[in-house]
């Protein structure tokens, strides 16, 4: 990984750990609903500024390396990339 996109994206990841936690103790403690609710949406949006630090870090190092390589791996690196686009617009 880029070093930088692999500090902030650690960084991140431990934001979204402590909000977890967050709000597994709402659910404990029986808060409004509407709060945990909140707290989630918020774990939702930290998760796609991870996934986009990944993406980029991807894009930046292995996808480059694949198309510049060409023919078959060119292929699979944009076949591997709608994968994830797939996956990103089939959200519950």
């Amino acid at each position: 990984m880029i070093a930088d996109i692999k500090k902030r994206a650690l960084h991140r990841a431990r934001i979204l750990e402590g909000q977890l936690r967050g709000v597994e103790k709402m659910i404990e403690n029986e808060d409004y609903c509407v709060d945990i609710l909140t707290q989630s949406l918020a774990i939702q949006k930290s998760l796609g500024s991870l996934n986009k630090l990944l993406v980029e870090n991807h894009l930046r190092t292995h996808v480059a390396e694949m198309f510049e390589e060409g023919g078959s791996t060119r292929d699979a690196a944009i076949a591997e990339l709608l994968k994830v686009y797939e996956l990103s617009n089939n959200r519950s």
